[in-house]
């Protein structure tokens, strides 16, 4: 019987991690999703034969794509080439930070040295188009942490990203991939990946291989940056950045959040500014971030069961539209609508389910939910 469980020593075999490539591979299932199906039918193998079922149940015009056994096999045997481990959570160098997370991946791709992401982390990020104070900074900053026995995250992307990591080559270094391990953006990073791996450092991706990084993959990502990490430091960030994003997603997922105050002349900064003035730790050397951290680091990594809620095994046509209907473009709470519907939470989250499956919901940071 599979797991979706993290805690304890977690260890699929061959057939299992093939099976779980499979349902992560399929069309509408993400981690949430994921995790539901393991937790109810108990095992991949099962959930993909129930798949079609629950998507006609949700309103499918026609199935979705099922990732076959031949295509999950190929791509295991190609990252194996590449140096590529597909790791599930609680597996050795799976991130145990990462771990814990509702919306983890089920398989991740580690390439490098996995013993490095066992260690502590702090994420490092910023403008692409940064100031030549604020790669001096990051560089400085990264150094320091790296020194102190920080491992440093980035997204591997021009100006802050490459900064920090560069710095901390020698000390242990991750990059968080937006596509594929062998679809390195931007392809002029492809030496600094490769020194980062040379040096013990690491890269990890949740993407198959070939995928090309689009705009909507670096949300996504930036939640690995964040959630490997014990803090984020953002170093410039204009408004309405992708580093505003990755640190308001630290905030959702419980992680420290640290800003370099800048310039009000220099549009660059409103961002960070913006995020002090909201509470985050300013932050003006290394110092700042050890002392937020150390008191979070002795403290024990509580491993629960992400998305281990019961399902329920068929909801009624009445209870479904109720659903449906109190559903719509807006996003709303999980808790708002188990208490609107006036049914039973395993009733509405096996809805949800249904509704993903067949292509209709779209899942929001925070726990809300939306119809397509």
């Amino acid at each position: 019987m599979d797991t979706g469980n993290t805690s304890g020593n977690v260890h699929l075999s061959d057939t299992q991690r093939i099976d779980w490539l499979r349902l992560i591979r399929s069309d509408h299932v993400g981690p949430h999703t994921f995790r539901s199906l393991i937790n109810h039918f108990g095992s991949a193998r099962t959930a993909l034969e129930r798949l079609p079922e629950l998507a006609r149940r949700g309103g499918a015009s026609r199935p979705g794509r099922i990732c076959s056994e031949q295509q999950a096999k190929a791509e295991f045997e190609a990252g194996k080439k590449l140096g590529v481990s597909l790791l599930a959570p609680g597996e050795p160098g799976y991130p145990p930070r990462l771990a814990v997370l509702d919306d983890a991946p089920p398989l991740l791709g580690v390439c490098g040295a996995a013993g490095v992401l066992m260690r502590p982390v702090i994420a490092i990020v910023g403008s692409r188009n940064a100031s030549g104070a604020g790669l001096k900074f990051a560089g400085s900053l990264a150094r320091d942490l790296s020194d102190a026995g920080f491992v440093i995250a980035s997204g591997l992307a021009r100006g802050i990203d490459q900064a920090a990591h560069r710095a901390s080559l020698t000390g242990g270094t991750v990059a968080v991939l937006a596509g594929g391990h062998d679809r390195i953006y931007p392809p002029e990073h492809e030496d600094l990946l490769a020194s980062m791996l040379g040096d013990g450092g690491a890269a990890i991706s949740e993407m198959p291989l070939g995928h090309v990084p689009r705009a909507r993959d670096f949300p996504r990502r930036n939640r690995l940056i964040s959630g490997v990490a014990l803090g984020v430091v953002v170093v410039e960030a204009a408004h309405r950045s992708g580093s505003l994003i990755t640190a308001r997603i630290a905030a959702e997922q419980g992680r420290e959040v640290f800003a370099v105050p800048g310039s009000p002349l220099d549009p660059r900064a409103a961002g960070t500014n913006d995020l002090i003035k909201q509470g985050a730790t300013l932050t003006t050397c290394a110092a700042d971030v050890i002392n937020a951290v150390e008191p979070i680091m002795g403290r024990p990594i509580g491993f629960g069961e992400p998305g281990g809620e019961p399902l329920a095994h068929e909801p009624g046509a009445d209870d479904r539209a109720r659903i449906v209907d109190l559903l719509g473009p807006s996003p709303i709470g999980l808790d708002d609508l188990i208490r609107m519907a006036g049914t039973s939470p395993a009733i509405v989250r096996t809805v949800l389910l249904e509704l993903e499956l067949a292509g209709r919901l779209e899942r929001h940071g925070g726990g809300l939910v939306s119809l397509i």
